[in-house]
């Protein structure tokens, strides 16, 4: 997204309704894993957060950042290498292993007590903890409260159903003056089913309005070859920055 066009008005479409009834169980999102299905996968990194870094860590160090449905996202490594500490959940365990062995981080793994069937794996160095379940399930274990989460490709993927009690858990998670970077997707849910679902600054203001100040950073045209395939000829990205009032 190095060329990425800034897009000024962002169309909301009337049909949200369309996708809320649509469910992915997390078998099918570990079969993606499997298959390869992995397109949201970005292997340079989040352009978007890259540009706006510094107004998310306002020079902070030593940060507890959180990273929902982290997949194997290289940004964990870029907050890891510049001394923060980062946590993430995914439910599938192919794709926290590569983004060990892709970034060259040792690791070790164990079970997670409170959790039956879940898995906690740790870089060597300390910084960098994965955990391996059903992001509902992760409050069971002592996670503690976090400073920045990064979202995306989180909300996005929820299953629309869930979105409020996603919502809440993601606010449960935060601490005293805390930043939350939101990038969400703007597209025709009449041509395209989700994942990753669409998300209107309607449905952004509905669930976080009441307890955060939403700033929009930036919103950009977002279209790729492969999002055409989808039937779509318009995507668009907004990024939002999320405070407590």
């Amino acid at each position: 997204m190095d060329d990425a066009r800034t897009v000024h008005d962002v169309k909301e479409y009337p049909t949200i309704d369309v996708q809320k009834d649509r469910v992915l169980t997390l078998e099918e999102w570990q079969e993606k894993w499997v298959t390869r299905k992995i397109g949201f996968h970005q292997e340079q990194g989040h352009q978007l957060l890259k540009k706006h870094l510094d107004t998310f860590l306002k020079g902070e160090t030593g940060l507890r950042v959180f990273f929902p449905l982290c997949g194997k996202a290289v940004e964990m490594k870029w907050f890891a290498d510049r001394g923060h500490y980062v946590v993430g959940v995914e439910i599938s365990e192919l794709a926290i292993q590569e983004f060990f062995t892709e970034q060259n981080i040792s690791y070790s793994e164990e079970p997670v007590g409170e959790i039956p069937g879940a898995k906690v794996f740790k870089s060597s160095s300390g910084n960098i903890s994965l955990y391996c379940c059903n992001l509902f399930d992760l409050p069971r274990a002592p996670v503690g409260k976090f400073d920045r989460i990064w979202d995306r490709g989180a909300l996005v993927a929820i299953n629309p159903g869930d979105r409020k009690r996603y919502a809440d858990l993601m606010l449960s998670l935060t601490g005293k003056g805390f930043q939350y970077l939101l990038a969400v997707l703007s597209y025709d849910p009449t041509k395209h089913g989700g994942p990753p679902f669409y998300v209107p600054d309607s449905e952004v203001r509905k669930l976080f309005g009441s307890v955060c100040s939403i700033h929009s950073l930036e919103t950009v045209d977002a279209l790729e070859d492969r999002h055409k395939s989808w039937g779509i000829d318009s995507l668009v990205e907004q990024l939002y920055l999320l405070t407590r009032k």
